[in-house]
């Protein structure tokens, strides 16, 4: 059995917005059963955008049920039904969002005929509600309303489930290469018993459990597509309709990373976006984790894909940068990358207000001097110290051998322990490695050598590198790696 459902909603994430109406239709495998559509009334307005799309306005549901009213209703009718919508996530988790809110864990099985019309109808040029009805001849009434909407779903199910028992209707003799569920009748929970009990064809079943199996799945990727993923390490993309890379993402196991992206019942109307606009995948092996991250870091930079937020920064302009007076006192102090093309900051920042800011919040954890860090402009003693904060190295008081010690140990909390190291770990084969190379505290780049390879220099692993770019993300990156449990090899340098 199948509840074939539609909602309308005050907006797109299941999180903040509310359902204003629902309409349900059971198929029993062969015809309509049973129907219900009412209005609720969501508990608060309605947003005008809303409105013009479907016309419910705040007049029309403030006489209409509210949820919590029906939501019995909606249990017993698709009790041991297949939940089935087009578009199945957004539908699915605004329900269960309203019977979370009621206490209740609401849970059926899905299926999604989006999908089911890819597998079936493939070459459609839209497979939205509206224009693949229009195209493949389905009346449509009342768009944008749960029972017109729902109606035209249920004629579009039906419909696929007779082409699905059409051999020669089909692309290919089956939809997977790998085993599909049980039938569909054998695995739905029990409750709900078919009005007419008829046997369905193994064609049916297949196609149907197909779109149930891979429900999770964005609708332009197959099962194949990701059974062909590497259960290895490295980078991955994912891709629009147009070849654009959307996403860019790491991990040591890149088959079992997407597939944890894909069983998120994602809420929100941007993650559905997303979602629903992958339509391929590709990716780079590294072999090493190490290599996965800092790769992931440089490509979020040089591609800046729409749905990644971190890491998208490409320019650094800004730095902590160490000098030595006259007296033997080590200042820390900030500035434009610029303005010291002699020397390379200790870390690198995206601008001098968030240079500042760090800077500070390093005074304050290590007992610095402010005058001492270019933070406060005075002839005299700095603010800290007429408060008893600082220990009085702006005015000679404390000697410069204990004040350049807790700047070292300021600097040690952002820096490397050494200057200059390789951290030699896995290749992308078993006779591989790969190698990351640091020099004077800067990230050189990384690259692969063979088991031939043999190195006494540090510039003899500097010769088998690709050179990328040094700054704070990869800075981060390869410092937290080492601080970690990790099977690498570091070869110091001095």
């Amino acid at each position: 059995m199948y509840a074939i459902i539609d909602l309308e909603t005050t907006g797109g994430q299941p999180t903040q917005d509310r359902i204003t109406e629902i309409a349900i239709y059971i198929h029993d495998g062969d015809k309509v059963v049973d129907e219900y559509s009412t209005l609720l009334n969501p508990g608060r307005s309605i947003p005008f955008f809303i409105t013009q799309l479907t016309g419910i306005n705040d007049d029309m549901v403030r006489d209409a049920p509210k949820f919590h009213e029906v939501a019995r209703k909606v249990v017993e009718m698709t009790e041991g039904c297949v939940f089935v919508a087009h578009n199945v996530r957004f539908d699915y988790s605004f329900l269960k969002k309203e019977f979370a809110d009621l206490g209740y864990n609401y849970s059926r099985k899905t299926l999604c005929t989006v999908r089911l019309s890819r597998s079936l109808m493939p070459g459609q040029p839209s497979y939205s509600l509206g224009k693949l009805c229009q195209n493949i001849g389905i009346p449509l009434h009342d768009r944008h309303r749960a029972a017109g909407d729902a109606a035209a779903t249920a004629i579009l199910f039906d419909r696929l489930l007779k082409i699905s028992q059409q051999e020669d209707a089909l692309k290919s003799p089956a939809l997977s290469p790998a085993e599909t569920l049980a039938a569909v009748d054998a695995t739905a929970p029990s409750g709900r018993s078919a009005t007419t009990p008829k046997q369905p064809s193994p064609r049916k079943v297949k196609a149907v459990q197909e779109a149930i199996r891979t429900a999770l799945l964005p609708p332009n990727i197959t099962p194949e597509k990701v059974a062909s993923l590497p259960q290895e390490a490295g980078v991955y993309y994912f891709h629009n309709e147009q070849g654009e890379v959307i996403y860019v993402g790491k991990s040591i196991n890149i088959y079992k990373r997407i597939q944890q992206h894909f069983a998120v019942d994602y809420k929100s109307r941007k993650s559905l976006e997303f979602k629903n606009s992958i339509s391929d995948i590709t990716w780079e092996l590294t072999g090493s984790e190490l290599v996965a991250l800092l790769y992931e870091s440089h490509e979020i930079k040089r591609l800046k894909p729409l749905y990644n937020r971190q890491q998208r920064r490409s320019v650094f302009p800004a730095g902590i940068f160490l000098r030595t007076d006259e007296n033997g006192y080590k200042h820390l102090y900030y500035g434009r990358a610029d303005d010291h093309a002699e020397s390379h900051p200790l870390i690198a920042l995206g601008n001098q207000y968030k240079a500042k800011g760090f800077l500070f919040h390093k005074v304050a954890k290590f007992n610095l001097c402010q005058k001492m860090c270019d933070l406060y402009k005075t002839t005299g003693s700095c603010f800290d110290y007429q408060v008893h904060r600082c220990k009085g190295a702006c005015i000679g008081l404390e000697p410069a051998e204990e004040y350049n010690q807790r700047v070292e140990a300021a600097i040690e909390s952002f820096t490397y322990e050494h200057g200059s190291f390789v951290v030699a770990g896995a290749g992308r084969s078993a006779t591989e490695k790969s190698v990351v190379v640091v020099e004077n505290g800067r990230y050189l780049g990384f690259g692969y050598v063979d088991e031939t390879f043999s190195a006494r220099k540090l510039n003899d692993f500097k010769d088998v590198i690709t050179r990328y770019n040094d700054n704070k993300d990869v800075q981060q990156i390869i410092r937290q790696y080492l601080r970690t449990k990790h099977k690498d090899k570091v070869k110091i340098f001095k």
